[in-house]
C-alpha cells in the first residue's frame, strides 16, 4: 500500500491542502478542522455545500498562527486568540461547543462571503461527520473516472476532501472489504470503520467552490449507499498515533 496523496484544512469548509505528511494522534490529523465559521444568532456551523464560495479560500495553521487568503489575494493572518465565549451548534444530531475568537480572520471571511460569521475554535472532531481519518483508493478514483469519462479525477482528487489517497492495487473499491481491519500507514496504525457516504461536495472544482460535474449522480448508480449517501472510501479510528508521509515505496 503507498500513500500517495495526503490532506486537511485547518478551517472547516476551506479549501483541502495537499500535504507532503500528516501527524496522526489519538484523535485523527493533528491541525484538521481546527477551526469552523460559526454564524453565532443561527447557532449554526458553515457548510461548504451551503456556503461554496469558502472552497476557494485556503488556510495555513502551525499551531500558532493561522492565515487565511481569499482568490483575490487579501489575506489575513495571526494568532487566533480564544475569547471565553462560547457557542453551542448542533453539527449532524450532536451538540458541539465552540469557542470564539478574536483576531482578523473573522472581518475578512464576513466580508468575503456577505455576512456576520466569527471564527471558532472546535473541539477535536467537533466539525468532522465520521471517524477523524478518510481512505481512498487510486483504483476506485480510477474506476469512477473511466465510468464518467472524467479524465481529471485523480488530478483533482482533493474534491473528495479525503485524509489519505493510497494505492491498494487495481482492483476498485477493494477498500469496502477493510472494515474492522488495521492498516500500518508509515508510523502510525489506523482501524476501519467502515464505508464514507458522499455528498454533493464532491461536485464541486476543489480549487473554486464551483458545480463541475455530476459525480455524485454517477456513483449513485451503481455504488451501494447508506441514508441516500453513495459509498466511496472508508472512514478510520487512530489506534498507533504516527507521521504518515507521501512514499515512492509501499507500507
Amino acid at each position: 500500500m503507498r500513500v500517495v496523496s495526503l490532506g486537511l484544512t485547518p478551517v472547516k469548509g476551506l479549501r483541502h491542502a495537499s500535504l507532503p505528511s500528516v501527524e496522526l494522534d489519538d484523535h485523527g490529523p493533528v491541525g484538521d478542522r481546527a477551526f469552523c465559521l460559526v454564524d453565532v444568532e443561527r447557532r449554526t456551523v458553515l457548510r461548504t455545500i451551503t456556503h461554496r464560495a469558502l472552497v476557494a479560500a485556503t488556510a495555513s495553521w502551525d499551531g500558532t498562527t493561522l492565515g487565511i487568503e481569499l482568490p483575490d489575494g487579501r489575506r489575513a493572518e495571526g494568532a487566533p486568540v480564544l475569547t471565553g465565549e462560547r457557542v453551542t451548534c448542533d453539527y449532524w444530531g450532536r451538540s458541539v461547543t465552540h469557542e470564539l475568537t478574536g483576531g482578523p480572520h473573522a472581518a475578512l471571511l464576513s466580508s468575503y462571503l456577505g455576512k456576520d460569521v466569527r471564527l471558532a475554535a472546535s473541539p477535536r472532531g467537533g466539525v468532522v461527520y465520521g471517524a477523524p481519518v478518510s481512505i481512498v483508493t487510486t483504483a476506485s478514483l480510477r474506476d469512477l473516472a473511466e465510468r464518467t469519462g472524467r479524465t481529471d479525477v485523480l488530478d483533482t482528487r482533493s474534491r473528495f476532501r479525503m485524509t489519505m489517497v493510497v494505492d491498494a492495487g487495481d482492483e476498485p473499491y477493494v477498500e469496502d472489504g477493510w472494515s474492522g481491519h488495521e492498516l500500518t500507514l508509515g508510523d502510525a496504525v489506523v482501524r476501519v470503520e467502515g464505508p464514507v457516504g458522499r455528498c454533493a461536495v464532491i461536485d464541486l472544482d476543489p480549487a473554486t467552490g464551483l458545480k463541475d460535474g455530476s459525480l455524485l449522480k454517477a456513483l449513485s448508480r451503481y455504488r451501494p449507499a447508506t441514508d441516500g449517501e453513495p459509498w466511496l472510501g472508508v472512514d478510520a479510528q487512530v489506534v498507533v498515533p504516527g507521521r504518515v508521509t507521501l512514499t515512492e515505496t509501499d507500507y
